[in-house]
This record gives structure tokens, sequence and C-alpha cells, in this order.
């Protein structure tokens, strides 16, 4: 435990109790047998060379768990993501039991968190592959999610959630067929796909602010539609583009 002398924890050495000490002073000076002892001669070459090798132990204090391991994996920015993936099924839910307001806020401390773990994932160097997936993964399912509960609810028409939903899964089973074909595509993020994620999140909020405080947006909630449907329609153009033109470099 002198390891954890001068870090965080801020604990003691380790001292045997009073009880103890006798047998330990005893202990410690009992000659030691050879390491090798009772190892059959075939082995004891290989046995020999493990322990000449270094033990590379994590790095940190294992008490207060800031070791090595893991670091950059389930960091602060990864957090606040799956947060906001557990606060879908609260803003479906309210949405679905006609509590409006509970599903503007839920989706406004959403749309924060958001922008909240991408600062600080840049700011502190916290960036990681698992963040990388993870963020867009935590922005589809809240929109879809959004999209098809406002749908159900008519409180936008059906055209455009079938829409937006039916982009996501196109993305999705191209992505999965080509690595079924064994040709994995990468799917990167263009600017027309940001603008669309920004536009539908902006109509999702004019929405959910007009259901929660009455408020009337009809006419920019009307032009935001257009907006969503147009750069939707453009996304799913550019992203089949890429797919065929991605299978067919690969067959050639």
């Amino acid at each position: 435990m002198d390891g954890c002398r001068g870090d965080p924890c801020g604990r003691p050495a380790f001292t045997p109790p009073a009880r103890d000490r006798g047998r330990v002073k005893r202990e410690q000076g009992r000659p030691q047998g050879s390491p090798l002892q009772g190892v059959t001669p075939a082995a004891a070459p290989l046995f020999a060379s493990s322990l000449q090798r270094p033990l590379a132990i994590p790095t940190g204090c294992l008490c207060c768990g800031i070791g090595s391991l893991g670091v950059g994996v389930l960091n602060l920015p990864n957090l606040i993501t799956i947060g906001r993936i557990l606060l879908v099924p609260v803003v479906v839910w309210a949405i679905g039991s006609r509590q409006m307001q509970i599903a503007f806020l839920v989706f406004l401390i959403a749309g924060v968190s958001d922008a909240v773990d991408g600062f600080l994932a840049k700011r502190l160097g916290m960036t990681s592959d698992l963040g990388a997936h993870l963020d867009p993964l935590a922005d589809k399912v809240l929109i879809v999610s959004i999209y098809v509960a406002l749908g159900i609810t008519e409180a936008v028409p059906r055209w455009l959630v079938i829409l937006v939903v039916s982009r996501d899964i196109l993305i999705v089973g191209g992505v999965m067929l080509a690595w079924f074909l064994g040709k994995p595509i990468r799917v990167k993020p263009v600017l027309v796909s940001k603008l669309n994620t920004v536009a539908q999140i902006i109509f999702a909020c004019l929405v959910l602010g007009s259901l929660a405080f009455g408020l009337a947006f009809e006419s920019t909630e009307y032009v935001i539609m257009l907006t969503v449907a147009a750069l939707t329609l453009a996304s799913i153009g550019f992203y089949v583009r890429e797919w065929v033109l991605h299978m067919s470099a690969s067959e050639a």
C-alpha cells in the first residue's frame, strides 16, 4: 500500500497489527527456497525467463480507480453522451403523456449536453473512438425517437416522420449490406448531413415549444419543415451516391 503515499487517496502505509509483527519478522528472516524448486528440468528455462520479465503494473492508485486502464473510454464527455441516450425514454414518455413542458425541458437539456460533451472532448483532449461512434448514435436515437413520438401524436406530418426515419434506415442498411458483402464503408458526416441535423433539432424544438407554452410559430415551423425535408432528401441522395461509388470501386 506504499504506492498510495502522496496520491489523492491520502491513506497511510499499511502497518501490520502488533500481534502479527513477530510472525512477520520470523517469516522475513527465514531462508527462502529457490523459485525454480519443484519445476521440471524441461520447463526450468521458460520459467526462469518469465521471472526475469518486469511486471507490468497500471499506473495510478488502484484504490482511487485512476489507473491507466480505461482512460479515454468512460470519460466525462462519453458519460454525458450516455446520459443523453438515457433521456430518450423520458422525452418519449412526456410526449406520449402530453406533458409537453417536461418534454421541451428534457429535449433542451439533451441539446445542451450535446454541445457540452463535444466542447469538453476537444477542449480537454478527451476524444476517443467510443465517443466518435457514441455521439452520432445518441443524436440519431434522440431525433428519430422524438419525430416518431410527435408523428404518433400528430404534432408533425407523418410524411415528414417517414422521410426522416427512412433516411437513417437507408444509411444503416447500406452500411450493414456493405459489411455483409465484405466491402465495409465508413460513413463520414458531411456539410449537408450536419445542416440536416441542425434543422431537424430546430424544428423539433419549435414544435415542442409551441405545444408546451402555446406559442404560435406556424409560418416559421412551415419554412423549417420544408427545409428539413429538402435537406433530408439531399442527404439521402449524397449517401446513396457515395455508397454506389464505393461498391463499384470495390468490385473494380
